[in-house]
């Protein structure tokens, strides 16, 4: 299926591209803001439509009249194209609250699904509740990013507590990518209650472990999640991490790994000069990565971004990196030894769901340049 997908720089936009490329099953058009003024053209010979673009900051009238916009922009060019189209419209629980945003969404919605019913197209309305997940931006995608900066900076900001539905962001771009498939509808994904006071206090029970050395309780969904989220801000300014060695007359014993709680699984591999290993990456899965004997160059990634950061790691100074998810990543012995690596997930590994998406760290002429 040829599939466009708008927004697809924000937020939800990223996580819901990233998630397209893992399946490998569709054909994807990205579409960003610059390239709205195409849309008509982009949309040629597509079978369905997610539509996240939208406008969430400024002031009312902006935030209202942007969204009807992007919807009647959307209702013209489906109109055009004279054959169905599906359409999975990002929308929220804000829907018709009596806020700009929400008289903005409630109005989306309406166009859209009046487009749809025009060109016997299907119309599937997803109603997203309070989103988090990595790289959102504080005090603009969620009070989770907002509260993740304060943590990472030592702050305490006032909090008033409630109760909030809290749903990750890989989980609302399942929900989308789902609705392609199936019959037209209204879709409410099921959410996570949780206090807000709860979640900062989560973030600096993460923040008190990992900075110790230790990952924290990683026996829920909601724990993985939260803590990928914490996690992801946090690099690459604070990696690598560096591990202490304790050395007597024996030789010496490096603590590569402490958790606090949930599943986990240690590898090591050996790679002989000049190879490479990895090449992939994750949506879910945290990896440790840890050089016990030679040297090696760590890169990675963030999924459709050009900059690639590297770490040259030695085994004689013990050090540990973390996999973001959402980056591809490698390891390549740049030493003339073998090299000798130690891998660490939080969950075992599953052959029926491995978390692990091929994708090359940089392209083959790179990496020709970069031995």
């Amino acid at each position: 299926m040829k599939v466009a997908l708008t927004g697809a720089r924000g937020f939800l936009g990223w996580h819901t591209r990233l998630r397209l490329h893992s399946t490998g099953v569709h054909d994807v058009v990205s579409m960003a803001r610059d390239d709205w003024p195409h849309l008509a053209h982009l949309l040629r010979n597509v079978d369905a439509v997610i539509h996240i673009a939208g406008v969430n900051r400024g002031d009312s009238t902006e935030i209202e009249a942007g969204n009807v916009r992007l919807a009647e922009d959307l209702a013209a060019a489906i109109g055009h194209r004279n054959e169905p189209t599906r359409i999975i419209f990002a929308n929220s629980i804000q829907d018709s609250n009596g806020t700009p945003y929400g008289t903005g969404k409630a109005r989306a919605r309406e166009i859209l699904a009046k487009a749809c019913a025009a060109s016997g197209s299907e119309f599937i309305d997803v109603r997203l509740p309070n989103l988090f997940g990595e790289h959102g931006r504080p005090q603009y995608n969620s009070f989770v990013a907002t509260f993740v900066h304060a943590v990472k900076n030592g702050q305490s900001p006032q909090i008033q507590d409630r109760q909030v539905g809290l749903l990750h962001v890989q989980d609302a771009a399942e929900e989308l990518i789902r609705s392609l498939e199936g019959p037209a509808r209204m879709v409410t994904p099921d959410v996570t209650e949780v206090g807000v006071q709860e979640v900062f206090d989560l973030l600096r029970e993460f923040e008190l472990s990992y900075a110790s050395g230790e990952f924290p309780d990683l026996s829920t969904k909601f724990r993985v999640d939260l803590f990928n989220t914490y996690r992801a801000a946090l690099f690459p300014e604070q990696s690598p991490i560096p591990l202490t060695p304790h050395a007597d007359t024996r030789g010496s014993f490096v603590e590569t790994v402490r958790c606090r709680g949930g599943e986990g699984q240690t590898s090591f591999s050996t790679t002989v000069p000049g190879v490479t290993r990895g090449e992939h990456y994750h949506l879910s899965k945290i990896e440790r990565f840890a050089v016990i004997d030679g040297r090696a160059r760590i890169s990675l990634r963030k999924m459709f971004t050009e900059e690639v950061i590297d770490f040259d790691v030695d085994g004689a100074n013990p050090c540990a990196i973390d996999m973001p998810v959402g980056w591809a990543h490698n390891i390549t012995n740049t030493g003339d030894d073998t090299l000798l690596t130690q891998f660490w997930s939080h969950e075992l590994f599953r052959p029926e769901a491995p978390d692990t998406f091929p994708e090359r760290v940089r392209p083959e002429h790179e990496d020709q340049e970069n031995p």
